[in-house]
Order: C-alpha cells, then sequence, then structure tokens
C-alpha cells in the first residue's frame, strides 16, 4: 500500500486506527483489521509495529505472500524488531518454504536469545529442514518410484470377528454401507482398514480414467450442487447432505478441492466422499484443491492424521490418489468449475487444460500450479498472488477466458467468504466456500439448474439469482442455498 508524504502523516491518528485493528483483530475479523492497519500505514508508514500487525493478519486469512511483503517492510524500518522475522518465518513455514523461515529464526534467536518462545520455533524449524534433507536423500527417483497402490491386496486384509462396524460385501459398495459408515463416523467409531482399503484403491482407478479437464453434461430440468472447501468439517459436510439431500444419481454434486486439512475429521470427510464416488461415480463428482498435495497435507494435519487413524501406507496411498484427481470441469459446455483460478498469460484453452499431466504434485508454477492457487482480484489486468504462490487476475482477464473458449461463467473456491460465496468480475465469476466457522464465515453450496440446455447464454440479475431464507446449523452458524437459475 502506498505511504502518505511526510506533511501529511498524523501518528496521533494512525495510533487510534491501530487500536481499532487490534480489537477487530481480536474478534476474527481479519480482513476489517487489513483495512484498518492500512490507514494506519498510510498515515504513518515508518511505524513497523504497523505492518508486522498487517502481517500476521495476512496470515490468518492466508494471504502468505502479502504477509511476507509486510514483514520485510517492517525489518526494513527496524532490522532489529524480532516480530517482523517472527511474521515472515511463520508466513514463509507456513508455504513450506522451511530454508527462507529457518534463515528468520535464526535471526530471532540472535535479537531475542532468551526468548523461549524464538527457541521453540528455531528448534521446530531445525527438525523440518533436517527431515526434508533426509527425505530428499534416502528418496527414490519419480521414473523409478512404484506405485503403494500396487502393493496392496484388500482381500488378504482380515476382519476380526469382534468388528461391528459397516462393512462392504463383496467389490460393490452400497448406500446402506455408506450410511452405515456414516453413523459410525458420528458415533466416533472407525472404519476397518480393509474397507478404507478398498475405497480409496477403488476410486483411484475410477480417477486415473478421467481427463484433466471432465465434460459433465446436466439434462434439461436437473441440477448440479456445487460445494467448496469443506477443509475436514465432516459435521458440517453431514449438515449439507442433510440440507441438500444425499448425493445420487438424481441428486449429484461436485466438491470442488481442499477436501482435507485443518479439521480434525479430513479423515472421515475423504472416505465419505469417496464412498460416495465409489456407490455412484455419475453421482459425486471431485476436483483437485491446492491442499490435496503432500507439501500442504505435511503442514496443515491430514498426514498427520492419516498416520494416526490408519497407517503411514494410506498417507502414501492418498498422496498417489490425489494425483489423481481432475483439476477443472465444463458444465454443458458453458460453466468452468476450478479451484482456484485463471492463468499468467491470455489464450488458454480448454484443450491446454485437458492436456496437463496431473498425475504429480503440483509444481510451483505454470497452468496446474495456477489453477489450484490462482484469486481473483477487483483491479483489471494481472498482479502477485496475495498468498505468494499462482496470480491475481481481474474481470478483464475472466472475461476474454470465458470468450476465447465459449462459456458463460466461472465457479470457485479457495478463498473464505463473509457470506459462503461471493460474485465478482462482473457477474462472471462465483466463489463458494463450504466451510462454516472457518475464520467465523458462514457455508454455502451452490445449485446449477439447467431449464434448458442448448443456447445458455448467463443472465445474472434479480430474476437470475435467489437468496432462500437463511437457516441455522448445530452450531449457530447461518448458511444460505443459492439458486443460480440459467435461462435459455
Amino acid at each position: 500500500m502506498p505511504v502518505m508524504e511526510a506533511d501529511k502523516t498524523d501518528p496521533i491518528r494512525a495510533e487510534e486506527l491501530k487500536s481499532q485493528a487490534n480489537e477487530a483483530f481480536k474478534a476474527h475479523k481479519y480482513a476489517q483489521a487489513i483495512d484498518l492497519y492500512t490507514q494506519a500505514i498510510e498515515l504513518n508508514g515508518q511505524n513497523a509495529v504497523y505492518w508486522a500487525n498487517r502481517a500476521f493478519a495476512h496470515t490468518k486469512l492466508e494471504e502468505y505472500g502479502s504477509a511476507i511483503q509486510d514483514a520485510s517492510k517492517a525489518i526494513e524500518i527496524d532490522p532489529k524488531y524480532s516480530k517482523g522475522y517472527y511474521r515472515r518465518g511463520a508466513a514463509f513455514l507456513a508455504m513450506g518454504k522451511l530454508k527462507e523461515a529457518l534463515k528468520d529464526f535464526q535471526q530471532l534467536k540472535k535479537i531475542c536469545p532468551n526468548d523461549p518462545d524464538a527457541a521453540k520455533k528455531l528448534k521446530e524449524c531445525e527438525k523440518a529442514v533436517m527431515k526434508l534433507k533426509f527425505e530428499e536423500a534416502i528418496s527414490v527417483p519419480e521414473s523409478e518410484r512404484r506405485s503403494v497402490a500396487d502393493s496392496i491386496d484388500f482381500h488378504l486384509i482380515d476382519v476380526e470377528p469382534q468388528y461391528t462396524g459397516a462393512k462392504i460385501e463383496g467389490d460393490v459398495v452400497t448406500l446402506d454401507f455408506v450410511k452405515k459408515m456414516i453413523d459410525d463416523f458420528k458415533n466416533q467409531k472407525s472404519l476397518h482398514k480393509r474397507y478404507a482399503f478398498q475405497i480409496v484403491l477403488q476410486v483411484r482407478e475410477i480417477m486415473r480414467a478421467l481427463p484433466s479437464l471432465v465434460d459433465i453434461n446436466i439434462p434439461e430440468g436437473r441440477h448440479l450442487t456445487v460445494c467448496g472447501d469443506v477443509h475436514g468439517q465432516f459435521y458440517d459436510l453431514l449438515n449439507i447432505f442433510e440440507l441438500n439431500g444425499l448425493p445420487s444419481d438424481e441428486n449429484p454434486y461436485l466438491f470442488n478441492g481442499d477436501f482435507v486439512d485443518r479439521g480434525s475429521f479430513s479423515v472421515e470427510v475423504i472416505l465419505t466422499l469417496f464412498a460416495f464416488k465409489c456407490m455412484s461415480p455419475s453421482a459425486m463428482h471431485l476436483s483437485r484443491g491446492n491442499h490435496e498435495s503432500k507439501s500442504m497435507n505435511k503442514i496443515y494435519g491430514f498426514e498427520g492424521e492419516v498416520r494416526s487413524k490408519l497407517n503411514e501406507t494410506f498417507v502414501e496411498l492418498f498422496a498417489e490418489v490425489f494425483c489423481s484427481l481432475p483439476l477443472a470441469y465444463v458444465l454443458n459446455e458453458k460453466v468452468f468449475v476450478a479451484h482456484g483460478g485463471l492463468f499468467s498469460v491470455d489464450g488458454v484453452k480448454l484443450s491446454d487444460i485437458r492436456a496437463i499431466d496431473r498425475f504429480c504434485e503440483p509444481p510451483e508454477e505454470g497452468l496446474m500450479c495456477e489453477i489450484l492457487w490462482s484469486d481473483p482480484q477487483p483491479n483489471p489486468g494481472r498482479g502477485p498472488s496475495k498468498r505468494g504462490v499462482g496470480l491475481a487476475f481481474g474481470a478483464d482477464v475472466t472475461k476474454r477466458f470465458l470468450q476465447e473458449n465459449n462459456l458463460d461463467l466461472i465457479v470457485r473456491s479457495h478463498e473464505v467468504k463473509d457470506e459462503g460465496y461471493e460474485i465478482e468480475h462482473d457477474g462472471k465469476l462465483i466463489t463458494v466456500f463450504s466451510a462454516p466457522n472457518y475464520c467465523d464465515q458462514v457455508l454455502s453450496f451452490i445449485h446449477l439448474w439447467w431449464f434448458a440446455i442448448h443456447s445458455l447464454p448467463m443472465v445474472l440479475g434479480k430474476n437470475s439469482l435467489y437468496v432462500d431464507s437463511p437457516f441455522s446449523f448445530q452450531n449457530q452458524v447461518l448458511s444460505c442455498i443459492f439458486l443460480l437459475k440459467l435461462y435459455q
């Protein structure tokens, strides 16, 4: 953000704004806090505290690129300001950039040699870097790596007589099994590893047969429900099904990435989604998010949860399956659905996305990285990503992509929204986020109804977007169903 000229500084007013920002931060209103810190910076841009505080607020919104920029500015203003190094190191750590984080925590320890928290962070970072070096040293080249799925035969795993949980009879996952499994999960019971292996291995085969961009046809008068990030919030996933019905061929869903991490029930979420996919592939569609990756799963909890609830083999197996998830969907040749967003160059065609070799961990640049990580911005053109990965793209970029591919609308997820959804870019882009109580936000999901399947121009106005009455969750989170109607 620009800093005002010296003759326009107002340190007293800046302090008042900082205090207001601190209160907003304490209330978990991080976007409001950022705005207030920005106003304080505009009145007194040489106060390192303001920059470091805004960096912390950016971190809470997972805007790590912006956090690093602000923390670096705080360090530039005051090279001995410990919180600048702490904030930047924490942001690097959250991005998985361990070596950069280590440098900041080493400097932090020099500045604050007796600070136990600084010593703890340094020790954690050193341990993570050493583990990374060890893993790199013993890693097998990709060309020589054998699929862990090929080494698993779930038929050889015995089910103990005392096991009373959900069971798959033969090779078919039925609705009765899925319902029983969900009930067991609700009662804090585990699924037997034999059946967990069977589900994950079956999903792997289904997904591997799909292209990187999948076309879905929704018949006239039918609908598809698109859900955003769930992030391991199992009971909120069940709320979606309670409110909108269980997945079926008549009531299909598309979950748009970020099924796992952060929440405490990521294993239950992913096994439930995968089980529905096995039960009826046309009832459950799944796209990859940026959190369906090894690096994110190490940092944000899924790997540890899998190791605790299942075993080490499942850690590798889930990683393989995540690499098989499609990157995007096109609905009735008119609606483009992907987790993150658009690209750093114009001219990207659907055929280019379809041709992406997705069977790998997400790279740090290129089409695959950008489709998982990018975000819309209010300004035209392209800009740096607030996350430090991918990019920010404006309404003009959205318009050109839609025109070049004969599309009408982009539906994406990836960002927390105050109302659970947001319509941007002149009505051509919708963000939907489905993890309630994630930074104190609400949940939403979108029904896409097709009343006609030929020549479907988008009408976005009072007659096209309907918000039903809010309803209450067991945790008192308000939520809305959004009916997006496309007319001929």
